[in-house]
C-alpha cells in the first residue's frame, strides 16, 4: 500500500513534490502502490524508480514525468497521456495501457511483456531493447516507433 505521506505530498503539488524528491536524494523506496490517482495532473513529476505497482492512473496526465526504473507492474494507465515521458528501464509488466497516449516516449530497455498497448498511440516512441513479449498491440501506432533490438515475440499485431 502507498505511503499516505508520500502520496499527500505527491497530491498537494508536483512543484513541492519535485522539491522534496531533490532534497531527499537518500531516499531509497518512493511507494505510491495501489494508489488510486483516476484522472492526476502529474505532469513533469519526478517518480524515477517508483513503486507504483498496481496504481490506477486511467486517464491522468503524465505527460514529461520521469518514470525510469519505475516499478508499474499491473498498473492501470488506460486512456493516461504519458506523450514525452520517460520510462527507460521501467517494469510494465502485465500493465494496462490501452487507448494510452506514449508519443514520443522513451521506453528504452522497459520491460513490456504482457502489456495492453491495444489502440495506444505510440508515434516516435522509443523500444529499442524493450521487452514486449507476449504484449497486444491490436490496433496500436507504431509510427516512427524505433523497435531495435526489442523483442516481439508472441506479441499480439
Amino acid at each position: 500500500m502507498a505511503d499516505q505521506m508520500q502520496l499527500d505530498r505527491l497530491q498537494s503539488g508536483i512543484e513541492g513534490w519535485n522539491a522534496w524528491r531533490k532534497a531527499n536524494p537518500e531516499l531509497e523506496v518512493v511507494d505510491l502502490s495501489k494508489a488510486d490517482l483516476i484522472g492526476a495532473d502529474l505532469r513533469g513529476a519526478n517518480l524515477s524508480g517508483a513503486d507504483l505497482s498496481g496504481v490506477n492512473l486511467s486517464g491522468a496526465d503524465l505527460s514529461g514525468v520521469n518514470l525510469s526504473k519505475a516499478d508499474l507492474r499491473g498498473a492501470n494507465l488506460r486512456g493516461a497521456d504519458l506523450s514525452g515521458v520517460n520510462l527507460s528501464k521501467a517494469d510494465l509488466r502485465g500493465a494496462n495501457l490501452r487507448g494510452a497516449f506514449l508519443i514520443g516516449a522513451n521506453l528504452r530497455g522497459a520491460n513490456l511483456s504482457g502489456v495492453n498497448l491495444s489502440d495506444a498511440d505510440l508515434y516516435g516512441a522509443d523500444l529499442s531493447d524493450a521487452d514486449l513479449y507476449d504484449a497486444f498491440l491490436r490496433g496500436a501506432n507504431l509510427s516512427g516507433a524505433d523497435l531495435r533490438g526489442a523483442d516481439l515475440r508472441g506479441a499480439i499485431r
